[in-house]
C-alpha cells in the first residue's frame, strides 16, 4: 500500500486517482481509519448509471435524504463534507469503469465536480481512489 501510505502520511497530495490495489474494502477502511483518516467506499460493479452512483455516493458520504441526486446537488453536498478532527476524508470508488463507459458524459462530469471538492480545501484533504479498470481519465494520475 505504499502510494496509499504515501496519500495518508500526506506526502502525496490529496487528489484522484487510479489504483489497482487488491486489498479489500475493509482491509483499506482499517489502514485509513488508522491514519485518522474518513473513509466512504462506493461499490460500483452493482450498478453503471448516474442514478446509482448518485444513491451509492449519498449513502457513502451520509448526505442528506434530501440530497437532489443531480451534479449541482453533488457538489453542494460535497462542499458539506467535513472531516472534522480527522486528517482528510478518502473515497475509495470500486468498479467506477462501467459507469464510465456506459455514460461518459455523466462520469465526466461526476470527475469535474468530485475535482472541485479536492482543490477547494475546506472541510480538509479529499481523495478519490477509483479502482479497478476502466478508461483513460485526463488529469488523473496512478496511485500504484
Amino acid at each position: 500500500m505504499s502510494g496509499l501510505a504515501a496519500l495518508l502520511a500526506g506526502k502525496k497530495d490529496a487528489g484522484i486517482y487510479t489504483w489497482h490495489s487488491g486489498f479489500g474494502p475493509a482491509d483499506v477502511k482499517h489502514t485509513v481509519e488508522h491514519a485518522n483518516w474518513t473513509f466512504a467506499h462506493v461499490d460500483g460493479w452493482h450498478g453503471d448509471t448516474k442514478r446509482e452512483f448518485m444513491e451509492d455516493i449519498a449513502a457513502a458520504l451520509g448526505f442528506p435524504d434530501h440530497f437532489g441526486k443531480n451534479f449541482d446537488a453533488l457538489a453542494d453536498s460535497l462542499r458539506d463534507v467535513e472531516c472534522g478532527d480527522c486528517q482528510g476524508t478518502l473515497l475509495l470508488w470500486d468498479g467506477w469503469g462501467p459507469f464510465a463507459r456506459h455514460e461518459e458524459d455523466a462520469f465526466e462530469k461526476v470527475i469535474k465536480v468530485l475535482e472541485e471538492r479536492v482543490t477547494a480545501h475546506k472541510g480538509g484533504p479529499f481523495a478519490v481512489l477509483l479502482r479497478g479498470d476502466g478508461p483513460d481519465v485526463p488529469g488523473v494520475h496512478s496511485l500504484d
